[in-house]
């Protein structure tokens, strides 16, 4: 044997040794600080490199970690290339919406969203609400982000319209959508918990009533106090006459709305959401030159192109760059020149950092080091129920995906709940009640870096405001320790389903 085959074969002989709990927990306290740092130093800018830059730096740390126990340089590469590969339906889904919105805005649906709204909605029950929609349609849909790329982009602007908090809008958007696609069958993470914990789907759906229901009722209240307290001043100077310009600049009318319809038509027949995002997007883009189509050619901005061409251009940049618009009016300008592809990049930026971080401490062994830690001090029901509610909410910070917050926790608990005689609805209540629930409370998480870059406004500040996804999982922890709807298996093993009724 030649002596570079030895090497080889020695190398691939080496045995990773297993981390212990000051290893796994490195990374993670090097990360808190990088972040602290970076928001000390960049304070509303640090989502713009600096969280991404604390990402890459204690992702290496965790790779020294994982190759001083044994891992190659190859392991933590291909570790990171799955990692993000693992991101890519969310990454395409954030580039079509954007697009969406910068084509919605051109085609005058946003602004006819904009326009009935202010009609119909008043501040004293604006927040409720905006809510009670979001819920509707996201059980309907069974997408959160469908809900918030859509509805929730023109609640924003109906909010801003009223003289209304966005922080505040932007949480009541989220509590709404994220309660409706936790309830939905037609929801992806739905079907993924229980899938992950073997139990039935419509005896999941059942039994998360039991957290979500109260949950939302709490919320829904949280909100009619806010509005409440919004009677006082219900819109700002320069928006008075808000629906009279946006009527002046674009052709308002229901049929603008058609893109909207189809949009959550294919999300009800379950067609996947990139392409059902990006048709949307498109359709945008035609009724713009149908209906707006001024407007197209001065996106255009180049006098030298025949009217086709220009029609084309300008469509194709609301794609691209979304809407940029000269008024003549401060605030019309503010509220509606924003989307486009482009408008994604930093998120995107921040997905794959955040993506690679969570991939090298899952190939490290560094999660499941940490996991088994909190199962060992998991003795009572309680305390287990509540340690997945902890493990899956640390999973969407470390590994930044709301789907591996699910999938992972649901297999390293799945065989612990059936050896102490827990029905399996308890695991998958609770892998949604964390896993599901806190996702767009992480800055860096998918979900979380979606929610700010679409509806407009940073993570930490709407998440004081996002009653139901606060409440939910305090919930399920009391509901854990009280013993209160947690189901035992019956004789052989047969989940009690029956009695999540």
């Amino acid at each position: 044997m030649t002596e570079p085959n030895q090497a080889a074969k020695a190398r691939e002989a080496v045995t990773a040794r297993e981390p212990t709990l000051l290893q796994a927990f490195l990374p993670l306290v090097f990360l808190f600080a990088l972040l602290g740092t970076s928001v000390y130093l960049f304070a509303d800018n640090s989502a713009y490199g600096g969280s991404q830059i604390s990402l890459l730096l204690a992702g290496g740390l965790a790779a020294i970690i994982g190759i001083r126990n044994g891992m190659r340089w190859d392991d933590v590469q291909d570790a990171i290339v799955h990692g993000i590969s693992i991101s890519t339906n969310a990454i395409l889904i954030l580039l079509a919406v954007g697009s969406l919105i910068g084509s919605w805005i051109l085609s005058g649906a946003v602004p006819t969203l904009i326009h009935y709204g202010l009609m119909l909605l008043d501040p004293s029950y604006f927040y409720p609400a905006a809510c009670l929609v979001c819920a509707i349609v996201a059980v309907t849909i069974g997408s959160s982000w469908t809900v918030a790329g859509t509805l929730g982009v023109a609640l924003m602007g109906v909010a801003q319209g009223l003289g209304l908090d966005p922080a505040i809008t932007a949480g009541a958007v989220i509590s709404g959508a994220y309660f409706g696609d936790k309830l939905s069958p037609l929801s992806d993470t739905t079907n993924l918990a229980p899938a992950a914990a073997g139990s039935e789907l419509f005896a999941h759906v059942r039994h998360m009533t039991w957290t979500t229901i109260p949950s939302i009722l709490i919320a829904l209240a949280g909100f009619a106090f806010l509005s409440f307290g919004a009677k006082a001043g219900t819109a700002t100077v320069g928006f008075d006459d808000l629906s009279a310009e946006l009527s002046r600049i674009f052709a308002i009318g229901p049929h603008l709305l058609i893109p909207l319809v189809v949009v959550f038509g294919l999300a009800i027949k379950r067609f996947p959401a990139y392409p059902t995002i990006l048709i949307g997007a498109l359709l945008g883009a035609i009724f713009a030159v149908l209906f707006q189509p001024e407007l197209v050619v001065a996106l255009a901005g180049d006098e030298t192109l025949s009217r086709p061409m220009a029609l084309l251009k300008g469509a194709w940049a609301s794609l691209i760059d979304g809407y940029k618009g000269e008024s003549g009016n401060e605030a019309i300008d503010s509220l509606l020149n924003r989307g486009g592809m482009s408008s994604m990049l930093n998120t995107v930026w921040l997905v794959i950092c955040a993506m690679s971080f969570g991939a090298i401490m899952e190939k490290a062994g560094l999660l499941e080091r940490l996991i088994r830690s909190v199962l060992k001090m998991a003795r009572s029901t309680g305390s287990l129920i509540v340690a997945t509610l902890v493990t899956s909410f640390g999973t969407n910070v470390l590994a930044a995906d709301q789907y591996l917050a699910i999938v992972l926790p649901g297999r390293i608990y799945r065989s612990e709940y059936e050896k102490r005689g827990l029905a399996a609805v308890n695991l998958s209540r609770a892998l949604e009640d964390a896993g599901t629930i806190t996702s767009p409370l992480v800055p860096w998480n998918t979900c979380g870096a979606y929610m700010a870059a679409t509806l407009g406004v940073a993570t930490l500040d709407y998440l004081p405001y996002a009653f139901f996804n606060l409440v939910n999982p305090v919930l399920a922890g009391i509901l854990a320790y009280t013993g209160y709807k947690i189901l035992k298996l019956e004789v052989g093993g047969a989940i009690a389903s029956r009695r999540a009724d």
